[in-house]
């Protein structure tokens, strides 16, 4: 690779990092190509799989919110970039690693703050972005629903009450 070339991936490399919500370094050393590509293929079009050379990537790394990674950079490593749902690209990449024992995590960062393994899993443990949006969704309209059944409750007892009183009334009057 020419200087050139070097120059031309480390500022592609910042720039995906810029973009990037969370950042995972993994070590895929012994897995082969083809497992490699049905990973990418398996991913969303929001996270990306990237094979990445130690030196580029500390260089990249320099001066981003992703720098606590730098030290976990030895050996073979590759990149795990989450672009929208950091718990959807966590996910992928921790359902990966348990069928493909090659892959482990190293660390990863989220929001400028590194994350060891144990918080990894933690993370890719965590419902979706839609389903904690449904569950809010419900939370949020469980108040005016009890106050629906409330009201209609009463309604409910009323007619109860009124009918009951009526058919008292029709037996007295027999």
């Amino acid at each position: 690779m020419d200087r050139a070339a070097k120059e031309a991936f480390v500022t592609s490399f910042s720039e995906k990092l810029e973009r990037a919500r969370i950042a995972i370094v993994t070590d895929f050393r012994g897995l082969d190509v083809n497992t490699t590509v049905d990973f990418r293929k398996s991913l969303s079009e929001n996270t990306e799989f990237r094979v990445v050379k130690n030196s580029l990537a500390r260089r990249a790394l320099k001066g981003t919110a992703y720098e606590g990674l730098i030290e976990h950079f030895v050996g073979t490593n590759a990149v795990v970039l989450g672009y929208d749902d950091v718990v959807e690209s966590t996910k992928a990449a921790t359902e990966f690693a348990e069928d493909n024992e090659q892959l482990a995590f190293k660390a990863g960062v989220l929001d400028g703050r590194v994350l060891g393994v144990d918080e990894l899993k933690a993370l890719a443990e965590l419902p979706s972005k839609d389903v904690l949006q449904a569950m809010l969704l419900g939370v949020l309209q469980a108040p005016s629903r009890n106050l629906v059944s409330l009201l209609a409750n009463c309604n409910r007892q009323l007619v109860n009450v009124l009918t009951a009183y009526q058919q008292k009334l029709e037996e007295e009057g027999n």
